[in-house]
This record gives structure tokens, C-alpha cells and sequence, in this order.
């Protein structure tokens, strides 16, 4: 089977049913990807087989009809049976030759890094190197949505990370379309979102808006 490649500039949502108003997140979903968003990420940590899997698999079918990234997060064995294209790894998860091991190499897998001795320890480690598609810096800035790190990146952060490797970075984080556009310029490739899209009004707009703030700042970077 071909490797899946992670795309570049992507646009990428991080699903949350607590910020989504109560709205079923295949409409979540389906607005985001008509508004531009190309990586999909399941994040749910109280997933329930009995309740929620046929949520993932219509989620996945979404992506894959629509040419899609859908990715993971942390459960190893629910994208095996719906057939995601890849994880999306903590620090705290299963480690990264484990999933690989498992998932084999057509699939993608991302490792989010919190600290500069994430940074040390990958850079240190040709499994590591090998085995990871892109490299998620997390939180950029400080969120509600992510409790369970030490500190955050900022821009200095995402500027000494992007020095010291070639792989696609995503930021996540505090993220919104007032400073993304900094974020792009100083490194980072592809934005990764959970309340812009998931808690906004209209969830396609809310995308399209971002999509065209990431082109532009992209445009910037490379000029």
C-alpha cells in the first residue's frame, strides 16, 4: 500500500463534542472541510465503543469521500478498526515505534512536542525521526483546550524548533485569526483548531476565513 503523505499548509480541525453546542460533529465536520479544512483528528478521551463508534466511522467516511485526512487521536486500535489514516500521539501515549509497529509505514503519525527536550529527544533518536510524518507543537499559546502541558511555545518557540528540523510542523494551541498569521511566518506549516471552527456560529465561514489567513501568511513566508 502507498504511503499516505501528510499534506503541507494544511487547515487542520481537532474535533471537541463539549465545544460544539450541542451539534452532531459530522456537521461540525462536513461545514469545515466545505470551508477548506484538509486534516481531521477525532479527539474524544472518554470514546466508548458501544456508543461512539459508529460516530468515528461516519466521520472517516466523511474524510475519505471527500479526500480527507482523518486521523486518531492517541487510540491506536480505534484506527485500526475504522480504517483512520494515521494517529495523532502525546507524550504521555502509546510510544511512537509501538504505533508504528502496529499501524505499519503507509500510515501517518504525528508526535506532539511540549518542551525543547521533546525537541532534544527526537532529534536524538533516528527511530523517532523515521518513524514521525509531522511534529506538533503544543500549545502554542495558552488554552482552555489543553490543561495538560507545561508551558507554551510562542513565537521564539516555533522559530527554534523550525531551525532544528525539515518535518511538517502544526501548531495548536490558542490559535485563532487574529495570530495565526504570526505563527505562520515565524515556521509553522499547518494550523490545527478546536474552538474556532468547532464553537463558531457557522463553522464553514469560520474555516474559509481561516484558510484564506493561512494562504496569505504562507504567501508572506515564502516571499
Amino acid at each position: 500500500m502507498k504511503k499516505i503523505s501528510f499534506p503541507q499548509n494544511s487547515l487542520y480541525l481537532v474535533t471537541d463534542r463539549d465545544l460544539s453546542f450541542n451539534r452532531p460533529l459530522s456537521y461540525i465536520v462536513e461545514a469545515a472541510i466545505d470551508g477548506g479544512v484538509t486534516v481531521v483528528q477525532y479527539r474524544e478521551k472518554n470514546f466508548q465503543y458501544n456508543l461512539d463508534l459508529k460516530e468515528v466511522e461516519q466521520l472517516r467516511n466523511i474524510c475519505y469521500n471527500n479526500n480527507v485526512i482523518f486521523l486518531i487521536n492517541d487510540r491506536v486500535d480505534l484506527a485500526l478498526v475504522v480504517d483512520a489514516d494515521g494517529v495523532h500521539l502525546g507524550q504521555s501515549d502509546m510510544p511512537v515505534a509501538a504505533a508504528r509497529n502496529i499501524l505499519g509505514n503507509d500510515k501517518i503519525i504525528g508526535w506532539s512536542i511540549e518542551t525543547l527536550s521533546d525537541l532534544e529527544n527526537f532529534n536524538a533518536s533516528d527511530s523517532l525521526k523515521s518513524s514521525i510524518d509531522y511534529l506538533a507543537l503544543s500549545p502554542i499559546y495558552p488554552t482552555p483546550t489543553k490543561q495538560d502541558t507545561i508551558g507554551a511555545w510562542g513565537l521564539e518557540g516555533i522559530e527554534i524548533v523550525r531551525s532544528a528540523t525539515n518535518l511538517p510542523l502544526v501548531g495548536i494551541g490558542g490559535i485563532n485569526s487574529s495570530n495565526m498569521g504570526a505563527i505562520i511566518e515565524a515556521g509553522i506549516d499547518s494550523i490545527a483548531v478546536v474552538s474556532a471552527i468547532c464553537s463558531a456560529d457557522d463553522p464553514k465561514l469560520a474555516s474559509e476565513k481561516l484558510k484564506i489567513i493561512m494562504e496569505e501568511s504562507s504567501n508572506k513566508r515564502i516571499v
